[in-house]
């Protein structure tokens, strides 16, 4: 007779859960945040996505990387929120009004320019940038968290670093560069 998830789970899978949360939620809600670039979203989705984990918890844990599971499942909940924020904005803009960028706390430019250069970049690039120079995960890691091969990792790596390093280059560095480009 299986067991429904609605009924109060042993103290051994309730045990085993506290475990993952306490050691990954950190990591989690930091990729959230990366990818969102507002920390109590940030915090909203990596909760939501331990919730379905929990709901979830007995086929979670019999993947062979429990984390990258619900790593993807954190990735997905904040592509899922950047569609619905462009949505949300692209009728503000139909409708006549603004959009106001604000970024809280005290962020230094730097920080603020790179965040908007990430949310520029298409999902799987953004993710697999995230993914592997934010939080140092090997090509393999990155691929098996994505669910594509390793190849597609290094390429869509690459491919997101140099349009971020275009994005992220100071315009006067740029017109020298179109000088140069020029005379060649």
């Amino acid at each position: 007779m299986a067991r429904e998830r609605s009924t109060t789970l042993c103290d051994d899978d309730e045990s085993e859960f506290h475990r993952f949360f306490e050691q990954h939620h950190r990591g989690l809600a930091r990729l959230a945040y990366v990818l969102i670039g507002d920390p109590d979203t940030a915090d909203d989705l990596a909760a939501d996505a331990f919730v379905a984990a929990w709901h979830r918890w007995e086929h979670v844990r019999g993947t062979e990387q429990p984390v990258a599971y619900v790593r993807r499942m954190v990735i997905n909940l904040c592509n899922s929120r950047i569609r619905s924020l462009v949505r949300e904005r692209r009728r503000l803009v139909a409708l006549g009004g603004t959009v106001q960028e604000h970024a809280p706390g005290p962020d230094i430019p730097a920080v603020v320019d790179v965040r908007a250069a990430l949310r520029q970049l298409p999902e799987r690039k953004r993710a697999c940038v995230v993914l592997r120079l934010a939080f140092d995960l090997s090509e393999q890691e990155t691929a098996r968290t994505l669910g594509i091969s390793v190849g597609t990792v290094k390429s869509q790596t690459s491919r997101g670093v140099a349009e971020l390093e275009k994005m992220l280059r100071p315009a006067e560095v740029l017109s020298a560069a179109a000088l140069l480009e020029g005379e060649g």
